[in-house]
């Protein structure tokens, strides 16, 4: 596992948009079939726009109709970490990057097999590096 990657807030900001910052770093969440990545069926890895984290490939992206990429497992459950989230009087699980816990979004447990998880997943806090 990578060493952990810790900055100071104005760091982050001087790094990333402020949509970047909003979400990752603050854990806000991209307004539902915003976000480019949304209906994306180009084949690469997802990584994290903070860090460069391998994330989650294409090949387990599928369209959930949520209006989020969702995912049904990550590259490596060593590179994302899940917290329990109790905000907004729900309880959900967060997922964070596991090197530099920016926020990514949250899983669910209504995906498709094999794993029968959503990993439902901002736009905005992930970079597709496209193969070809």
């Amino acid at each position: 596992m990578p060493p952990k990657i810790i900055k100071t807030d104005a760091q982050w900001c001087d790094q990333l948009t402020p949509e970047q910052y909003s979400v990752t770093r603050q854990a806000a969440t991209e307004p539902p079939f915003s976000g480019e990545y949304d209906g994306c069926k180009d084949e690469g890895t997802y990584k994290c726009i903070c860090c460069g984290e391998p994330l989650f490939t294409s090949d387990k992206k599928f369209d959930s109709g949520s209006g989020w990429p969702s995912f049904w497992e990550p590259t490596s459950k060593e590179n994302v970490t899940e917290i329990e989230d109790r905000a907004h009087g729900m309880r959900r699980t967060e997922v964070v990057c596991a090197t530099c816990e920016g926020h990514l979004g949250h899983v669910f447990p209504d995906g498709p097999q094999p794993t029968g998880l959503r990993y439902c997943i901002n736009s905005v806090s992930i970079v597709l590096d496209r193969k070809g």
